[in-house]
């Protein structure tokens, strides 16, 4: 199932809040409705987040049907604002919006047309990096899985969240077809419930026996000692290792710590922002309190209660064993690899 592709000079994107129960796919046909959908989180995880914008900007400049170059460069510009006010804590966001950016910039002296054509060739490009970055982030990581392996994970870092395969879900798929993997607990991941919806519909795609847990019961099954192991995504890596991810990681780092399992993050490298020092200077994005005391349009909590909605937490990177990327794994002390890493 493809999450998004470019199809006749518009994006078409799996509408994933209408998951599990319809498989849809909406029409983009310029930059505000990819905006749109990025802030409603129809397309949803760092990497994917990242191409849609990608695209968001070939949109822009294809809907410019003059001959100026400059007023076409001014239509990229405003959508860079628009698009980059989407959300802020996914670094890879602003990582595909610069790249973009940059070939603008590049050919801002061409034809209209030609500045065209470039950007859209750099989306299609981040695409496919993307798909094989996640395959290979998947064969660096399924080495770290052991055995007939439990592992559990949080939200969805599966091909839904990123242009195919996956990150925390690409090293169980990859670990999966090395015959590793004996079970996956998918934790719920409220309020949204992307582990619940999203993760377990793909693992239920992939024949990977896989058990739905809420997310209060990650501690039990740990002191059951049914968890070997913890991987998730992420949506930024300072350049300390403190991660930020869907809320509720930071509870995982510390049962894991506890428990004696290893925890580790898997991200690709455009993930990795080493102009963040450590995690508290990563933005951390609140939404809407009616995502907590509403779903699916019922109410499951009394009105008027107070709600603070962090879509993210932090982890701080003393809990991490191993940052999981397409280059290898980064282990601690993590700010020198994963400064190492990035440059390769």
């Amino acid at each position: 199932m493809e999450t998004l592709f470019w199809e006749n000079g518009k994006l078409k994107l799996l509408d994933q809040t209408r998951l599990p129960a319809e498989v849809e796919y909406i029409e983009c046909k310029n930059f505000q409705e990819v905006a749109e959908a990025i802030k409603s989180m129809k397309v949803r995880g760092a990497p994917a987040i990242g191409v849609a914008a990608a695209y968001g900007i070939a949109l822009a400049a294809y809907e410019y049907k003059g001959n100026q170059s400059c007023k076409l460069i001014e239509e990229v510009l405003k959508a860079f604002s628009v698009l980059g006010q989407t959300r802020p804590t996914a670094v890879n966001l602003f990582w595909a919006l610069d790249r973009m950016l940059a070939v603008a910039k590049k050919y801002r002296e061409d034809v209209p047309g030609k500045i065209q054509s470039k950007l859209l060739e750099e989306a299609l490009k981040i695409h496919k990096e993307d798909v094989e970055t996640n395959k290979r982030l998947g064969a660096e990581g399924e080495k770290l899985v052991p055995e007939r392996a439990a592992i559990l994970t949080h939200c969805n870092a599966g091909s839904l969240a990123t242009a195919g395969y996956g990150t925390a879900l690409g090293v169980i798929r990859s670990a999966y077809r090395k015959g590793k993997v004996r079970r996956v607990y998918i934790d719920e991941t409220r309020p949204l419930l992307q582990g619940a919806r999203l993760t377990a519909w793909e693992m239920l795609k992939e024949e990977i026996p896989s058990t739905l847990i809420v997310d209060g019961m990650a501690a039990f099954i740990m002191q059951q000692e049914k968890v070997d192991m913890v991987v998730v995504g992420a949506d930024r890596v300072a350049a300390n290792g403190d991660v930020a991810n869907k809320v509720g990681t930071y509870g995982l780092a510390v049962l894991a710590r506890h428990h004696g399992r290893p925890f580790y993050v898997a991200a690709p490298l455009s993930t990795i922002d080493l102009n963040i020092k450590t995690g508290h200077e990563i933005p951390i994005e609140e939404r809407d309190p009616d995502e907590v005391v509403a779903f699916m349009g019922t109410n499951i909590a009394p009105k008027g209660i107070g709600v603070y909605n962090p879509a993210f937490d932090l982890t701080p990177h003393m809990f991490i064993n191993g940052i999981i990327t397409e280059e290898g794994v980064v282990t601690p002390p993590f700010e020198e690899g994963l400064k190492r890493f990035k440059k390769t």
